[in-house]
């Protein structure tokens, strides 16, 4: 792994308050950059920009030579699992995934064992260009999708406001959902070794629709998994520093951090700052957790937002980020007015 000194990102992983937090966005190479849809047109489909290693570097650098963020993050997509699962994926435009669904034990047996990571070898390329591109103080993160979160989507075959195809075969077949969930677990964690072999500093686990799960099924289907990956990584790479994003999570949060061992949690925009500062931060680094909307809105609204979250959680170890992806129509301005307020 690179190493991570002077990288303010890993420095706040590592333990270090920094007297001005990290700041990146997540999807923050996406649709509201005129140089992203630019590339975006010329790859044609969304998963053609994907394994494109030279055009995945490209717009991953393009949010950091334009704003100057302290953590770049590898553009892919938390469906690159199922796809080298050998699975059906493909992205419809204006509906989003679509995935050959695993919706009931039957098919949960046609579910190759083993992920095939020849299949994403464009996405440890893009890794590589982008880690011979990055100036040595910027971090360079990968990811994956938590097993939970990505498990929907191949159940459901797309995505579903609350999820209940994969909350019903959870519940109705627990043991062929496990069996899904395994696979996930130990691809992820291939998956990830890989990604840092390839040059990325930091991980983060996204497990966007852990908010949907009561708590006994968020221990099991959220918590213990990412225990297992983030286990698995450190197994072969024990410095590894990992994030974990079970969004919507709230009162969950302490137990998950104490169970998964994770180096930080991301936060979103409705997390208790007392409670995240006295349950959560006394314990590890948190990511956030700025509201998408406000910075949509701009003006005084986001100044006084950035304000809060600074004064909430920047006397601990902070990055500053979103409670959750950046939005399309975010203007350019905002996000300059937003980086200034940040820095100071």
């Amino acid at each position: 792994m690179p190493q991570s000194a002077k990288k303010p990102f890993i420095d706040v992983l590592s333990g270090q308050r920094q007297t001005i937090p990290p700041v990146w966005m997540m999807r923050q190479a996406g649709r509201y950059l005129p140089e992203y849809r630019e590339v975006r047109a010329k790859a044609g489909g969304f998963l053609d920009l994907c394994f494109n290693p030279e055009l995945a570097a490209e717009v991953t650098l393009q949010p950091i030579r334009r704003f100057g963020f302290d953590a770049a993050i590898i553009f892919s997509d938390i469906l690159m699992i199922p796809y080298a699962l050998g699975r059906s994926v493909r992205f419809e435009v204006g509906e989003g995934p679509r995935l050959e669904p695993l919706d009931d034990p039957a098919k949960v047996a046609t579910l190759a064992p083993r992920v095939d990571l020849g299949k994403l070898a464009p996405v440890f390329e893009a890794l590589k260009i982008v880690r011979g591109a990055l100036d040595p103080r910027i971090a360079l993160i990968g990811f994956c999708g938590a097993p939970w979160t990505v498990a929907t989507y191949m159940v459901a075959g797309h995505g579903t406001p609350d999820q209940a195809p994969a909350r019903m075969m959870a519940y109705r077949h627990p043991e062929a959902f496990s069996e899904i969930i395994d696979v996930l677990v130990d691809s992820s964690i291939e998956y990830l070794l890989a990604q840092l072999a390839a040059g990325a500093d930091a991980l983060q686990i996204f497990d966007t629709w852990a908010g949907v799960l009561p708590p006994t099924e968020f221990a099991r289907w959220s918590t213990e998994p990412t225990r297992r990956i983030v286990e698995g990584v450190r197994a072969k790479v024990p410095e590894a520093k990992i994030i974990g994003f079970p969004r919507g999570a709230g009162a969950l949060l302490p137990g998950y951090v104490e169970a998964t061992g994770v180096n930080a949690v991301s936060i979103d925009w409705t997390a208790e700052p007392a409670f995240i500062r006295e349950r959560v931060q006394s314990k590890v680094a948190v990511q956030g957790n700025l509201d998408p909307l406000v910075l949509i809105t701009g003006g005084a609204a986001l100044d006084r937002a950035v304000d809060d979250v600074l004064a909430n959680f920047a006397q601990g170890r902070l990055i500053f980020n979103l409670g959750h992806g950046i939005q399309p129509e975010t203007p350019i301005a905002h996000v300059e007015q937003m980086i200034a307020r940040v820095r100071g």
